[in-house]
């Protein structure tokens, strides 16, 4: 049974800093970034490569790197980790040891893996090591599987973002497939079909996913019941609420509450 040898080193969330950069220096750890916002220039091995939003990089260990804003600041989080020969052995995205750079599919997702790790690095109990390790363990293993997805045609990736958008802005209202596709001027199936090859769910996951991480920032932000969230949220069969936020974070709302107050 392979044992995975990925450690993580630190996480950093870029927050539109004015004169952002970083000096040429051959880097120590590999570095996996997604840019929320806005973009960045990188000078790889003598290579100039720009990341706007929505673009997952990985740049390996020994790369000789500098970066810096570009057409102001920018927004990005960026998790630094080291990994063993058995790891690239088994991702060859660690193996080719080169710099890779996709667009994300399921981007609000991947954001929320982000912003957890870095909760999750900030958190001083005795289970944090194992929390920071599974979810980077997630991090790399979803960012090795897009860079191995075949390429989305622009056609499809500009559907499903029309539709990631609207569900970004409707997510606490019912989600209707009838509707999404008359977004789209597609059929209901291809709707969920190219919804689904181009972010890794279907539209009905996609909003539970966007709930739940809202749900998890008003039980650490607010003072509301976990009653009036579920209703805020748009679920109304509170019980169901329970069942999905467990799903999603492996705690009930009660216990994810307490475990922020700690």
């Amino acid at each position: 049974m392979f044992v995975h040898m990925l450690s993580y080193t630190s996480v950093h969330f870029d927050n539109r800093i004015p004169n952002w950069r970083n000096t040429l220096t051959v880097l120590d750890h590999n570095v996996i970034a997604l840019i929320l916002d806005g973009k960045v220039k990188y000078t790889l091995n003598d290579h100039t490569v720009i990341a706007e939003k929505g673009d997952l990089l990985l740049i390996p260990i020994g790369t000789m790197r500098a970066s810096e804003n570009m057409e102001g600041p920018h927004q990005k989080m960026t998790v630094l980790f080291q990994h063993s020969i058995e790891d690239a052995h088994e991702l060859p995205v660690l193996g080719n040891a080169r710099f890779t750079k996709c667009k994300i599919r399921n981007f609000e997702y991947m954001k929320q893996r982000f912003e957890r790790l870095n909760l999750e690095a900030l958190s001083k109990d005795k289970f944090n090591p194992y929390v920071v390790t599974g979810i980077l363990l997630e991090l790399v293993g979803m960012a090795a599987r897009e860079f191995e997805q075949v390429e989305v045609t622009p056609i499809k990736l500009k559907l499903a973002n029309e539709i990631q958008k609207y569900l970004v802005d409707h997510y606490r209202e019912p989600t209707h497939i009838d509707q999404l596709a008359a977004l789209i001027h597609r059929s209901a199936n291809y709707t969920i079909s190219i919804f689904r090859e181009v972010t890794g769910v279907s539209p009905i996951q996609y909003v539970h996913s966007l709930r739940m991480k809202e749900a998890c920032n008003l039980l650490s932000n607010s003072d509301l019941s976990v009653t009036e969230i579920a209703n805020y949220l748009g679920y109304y069969d509170h019980s169901y609420f329970f069942r999905i936020f467990k799903k999603f974070n492996s705690l009930s709302p009660t216990e994810y509450r307490h475990s922020e107050s700690l």
